[in-house]
């Protein structure tokens, strides 16, 4: 069964995959079948993330090849230390397009540290900084980070708005990030055996504030762990959550939607 194939009993439900790498080369074999079949299976709208600036063009190129794509643009913490003078500059210019919808995904890994950490702090502030004067939302990826990471958003809380991609935080740090303005997003994670810390987010979040998101070709939910995720695989993740909060996975991918659409302006 190929991935698209998938969730036969949600056909008729439409979903919102707010964080994939589309753009990925692991996509480079089938990419046109799999982005033909994708809104056949449900997909209302994906937003595919550009992680570097030398990404920028593919995803900027797929947003205007497919109606339902949209872009999010922005230099991540893994690349921190690489950045050119200017590199502020070509970030706005990537979200002059109109299909460009948020700065992301920026933030702090702490995991890799492939970026001196001092770095990667000033590089994160001055990308806030930026989405801040544009009035966009911001994509965060924070990784084994959380101290440091609460402590920039609060210093940059006055008009901050965007979501915490692949939550990882307790729910306590959960409840401090929709009080800031943020929405949280959840994948696949949730679906494995050593979740209980984002499900138990994910079970106490406001529903208004809960994304879904696969960040394929990576995080690929149970039980297809370890083949190449895509967005067909959003009802696993919203069956999962669905599950802990006591409600129906279909309701759920509606409220998520929603709230996509809300936070991105679609």
């Amino acid at each position: 069964m190929t991935p698209y194939q998938l969730g036969r009993s949600f056909a008729d439900m439409m979903y919102f995959d707010t964080h994939a790498h589309l753009t990925d080369e692991r996509f480079d074999a089938d990419r046109a079948a799999l982005m033909e079949a994708l809104p056949k299976r449900g997909l209302a709208f994906a937003l595919d993330v550009a992680c570097a600036l030398q990404d920028f063009p593919k995803t900027h190129a797929l947003t205007q090849a497919y109606s339902w794509v949209f872009g999010a643009y922005g230099v991540h913490p893994h690349y921190a230390g690489e950045v050119p003078t200017g590199y502020l500059d070509m970030i706005q210019e990537a979200l002059d397009d109109p299909k460009a919808k948020a700065l992301g995904e920026i933030g702090l890994d702490y995991h890799y540290d492939f970026a001196p950490r001092a770095v990667q702090c000033r590089i994160f502030a001055e990308q806030l900084e930026l989405a801040q004067s544009l009035d966009i939302p911001v994509v965060l990826h924070i990784r084994e980070a959380f101290g440091d990471c609460m402590e920039i958003l609060r210093a940059h809380k006055n008009g901050l708005c965007g979501v915490m991609h692949c939550f990882s935080g307790s729910a306590e740090i959960a409840a401090e990030c929709v009080e800031l303005g943020l929405y949280i997003a959840f994948g696949g994670a949730v679906t494995f055996k050593n979740a209980r810390k984002p499900l138990e987010a994910a079970t106490y979040i406001p529903l208004e504030r809960l994304l879904l998101e696969t960040d394929c070709p990576y995080m690929t939910p149970v039980p297809h762990r370890g083949e190449r995720n895509d967005p067909s695989y959003i009802p696993l993740i919203a069956q999962k959550i669905a599950q802990t909060r006591n409600m129906e996975a279909e309701a759920l991918m509606q409220a998520t939607l929603d709230n996509g659409k809300r936070l991105f302006r679609l």
